[in-house]
């Protein structure tokens, strides 16, 4: 009888309390590397190939509820419930800037061209900070009509897409005029929007569906109903033929997009997956949950009977390759703990 199949992840400890957003960087010189929000206060910085920790970036004093990376990978942006969004040098671990706002901030992006900073949050209000110029009031957009879950740029920042945290659909923002211009209908309220590394696509998802629209037309592409509630969803950046998503079932979720079959379905998160991404090559993707862990899964996985090339850390031999690729970023880094705690 054949072997079953068993996919093995990657397993990153470190946070304390739930993992709420995930995000990885482009590939850079150095390679690529994601971050980590948790509840727990302390964005972490990993590298993106082999989850091994790099840094904390310590200085909030509520749960972070969004991180992101600029797209070399030289800073760092989190927005937390302290009502603070911060700036921080991805080499050193440094709080670079601090912008106050008025209430919990829930999402930020840094724009592609890395001189803005966009905000969102309980206040209902877009904020735009010049990094240039990070003493100077910022843009405010205040005409969202509910609490700001989830911002985007595209459209090479001519455009920002919105989410509100008790109000269905995605609001799609003209940065020169800060109108609407287009507002893409969901019944329920958007957890999670993804603009595809190609810029054609925009990946929601709305607790009973992940759907793809066209990021240029805004026509729906796609519509497939889950198995389950899920919160985030994440498409295959490379060849755009897979898609992820995580939620209240505790799996990762692998479905077609052609079809909407499921694919695979991992297990091994003890709590909720409150978020999903997929890696910049598409070879892999990580999961973030209720249970504090971060998992790095393969897409095409390393297998139970595959473990002999496995490692102490539980990286697959041709996974640690790029353990050096992170170098610099984890010489720079000003370390203030033994490393991450293991609970």
């Amino acid at each position: 009888m054949e072997k079953r199949k068993v996919a093995i992840p990657l397993v990153c400890h470190g946070h304390s309390r739930p993992v709420v957003d995930l995000f990885y960087s482009p590939v850079t010189p150095d390679g690529f590397f994601l971050i980590s929000a948790s509840k727990d206060a302390s964005p972490m910085l990993r590298n993106g190939e082999t989850g091994d920790w790099i840094g904390t970036f310590e200085g909030h004093k509520g749960a972070v509820w969004s991180c992101c990376l600029d797209t070399n990978a030289l800073r760092a942006a989190s927005g937390s419930a302290d009502f603070s969004a911060k700036i921080w040098d991805a080499l050193t671990g440094d709080e670079l800037h601090s912008f106050e706002h008025k209430h919990i901030v829930r999402t930020c992006a840094f724009s592609e061209d890395t001189h803005l900073l966009l905000t969102g949050g309980v206040e209902k209000m877009l904020r735009i900070f010049n990094l240039n110029r990070p003493d100077a009031p910022p843009r405010e957009v205040d005409k969202s009509p509910g609490s700001i879950r989830t911002v985007a740029w595209l459209h090479s920042d001519q455009t920002i897409l919105s989410s509100c945290t008790d109000i269905g659909g995605v609001r799609l923002w003209d940065v020169r005029s800060g109108n609407i211009v287009q507002t893409l209908e969901t019944k329920s309220p958007v957890t999670s929007a993804e603009v595809s590394q190609d810029g054609r696509y925009i990946t929601t998802a709305d607790g009973s569906s992940v759907k793809f629209w066209d990021a240029n037309h805004f026509g729906l592409v796609k519509s497939y109903n889950m198995p389950c509630t899920v919160e985030s969803a994440s498409l295959e950046p490379k060849f755009g033929n897979r898609f992820i998503a995580g939620g209240e079932d505790l799996w990762v979720h692998v479905f077609d997009f052609h079809s909407g079959e499921q694919i695979t379905c991992n297990k091994g998160h003890h709590g909720p997956v409150h978020c999903v991404r997929f890696s910049p090559m598409g070879k892999s993707y990580a999961s973030g949950s209720e249970d504090g862990t971060i998992r790095i899964w393969q897409t095409s996985p390393a297998t139970a009977d595959e473990n002999e090339a496995t490692g102490a850390n539980g990286a697959a031999g041709k996974v640690k390759v790029g353990a050096n690729e992170a170098a610099r970023k984890i010489e720079g880094f000003h370390i203030s703990k033994d490393g991450p705690n293991e609970g």
